[in-house]
């Protein structure tokens, strides 16, 4: 397609963006970016913008974070000063027929594109990107894990909770580690595939039976299981990790009072920014070229 006719703004993030960002501009297109660290010498190819307004002002195409939108609506921007909330009308400075590309969007989002002719473009659960970014998600979880306990990973009693993607790449590497590891899945299937990796695998209705003997609990289901009930039955000062997109899968109001040492630990995909970056703009290009007839 003939990227010089497109305009793009790249909203939001963190070093991830930087590189879609910088990939995005080698194609020709017009580039603009707002909402992450700017790095020093700047970006080839890419105007930095003095707002959300402006960045999208005229936009084909808004690419808007990986981790997608916080419950109060502003995008995922962990080193900017300011929440970023897309309002209607901010975007409806974007050029039509306009396009949103993100990991995942809320209800006022699609609520506000849905008035203007926005289409917008999900990839949270594009198991190809998934995997692709996977394993700086799992080396990010690792580095978690040392930085907040004081026992190895070797012979430790972990639970996984949840078999997707992620928490299937989690569980390898656990085991791989030395791991002591059991999986609390909903799917036989998954149960399945992490008893033939190693794991001990459990249904979610006996999690909280589980939970008491283990060393740690790592959840990378989107929705919260991991209840006060799980959290009352293990031990105190257990380290609790979250990898899930919001809301997240652990109760950390209860974790918090209960004693127990909580991360949510989103956005790892950061810990190598420029692989998980080009791994990304792979699939969003193709989007791009999909949106606008021009890829079969």
């Amino acid at each position: 397609m003939n990227w010089k006719e497109r305009v793009i703004a790249v909203v939001a993030g963190d070093r991830r963006e930087q590189e879609i960002a910088r990939c995005a501009a080698a194609t020709g297109a017009e580039v603009r970016a707002y909402g992450f660290e700017w790095p020093e010498g700047g970006i080839e190819g890419v105007a930095r913008a003095a707002s959300f307004e402006e960045a999208v002002d005229g936009a084909d195409v808004a690419l808007f974070p990986i981790p997608g939108i916080a419950p109060d609506g502003a995008l995922f921007a962990p080193a900017f000063e300011e929440r970023i909330v897309p309002t209607r009308e901010g975007l409806a400075r974007m050029r039509r027929p306009g396009h949103i590309i993100l990991g995942w969007a809320d209800a006022n989002l699609k609520g506000h594109c849905e008035a203007l002719g926005i289409s917008i473009h999900e990839y949270e659960w594009d198991d190809a990107l998934m995997l692709l970014r996977g394993p700086a998600i799992v080396e990010g979880m690792l580095k978690v894990i040392i930085e907040n306990t004081d026992i190895t990973i070797h012979k430790a009693r972990i639970c996984c909770v949840g078999q997707g993607v992620i928490g299937t790449l989690v569980t390898r590497a656990l085991i791989a580690l030395g791991a002591h590891v059991h999986v609390a899945a909903r799917n036989p299937v998954q149960r399945a595939a992490a008893y033939a990796a190693g794991a001990e695998p459990h249904e979610l209705a006996g999690l909280a039976e589980v939970a008491g003997a283990m060393d740690m609990l790592i959840s990378s289901v989107p929705a919260q299981i991991v209840t006060r009930d799980v959290l009352q039955r293990m031990q105190k000062g257990a380290l609790l990790v979250d990898l899930a997109a919001p809301p997240g899968g652990i109760d950390r109001e209860a974790a918090a009072e209960l004693g127990h040492k909580f991360v949510w630990a989103r956005g790892l995909g950061s810990r190598a920014p420029v692989t998980v970056g080009r791994s990304q703009w792979g699939g969003i290009a193709e989007r791009i070229e999909a949106a606008f007839g021009e890829r079969s």
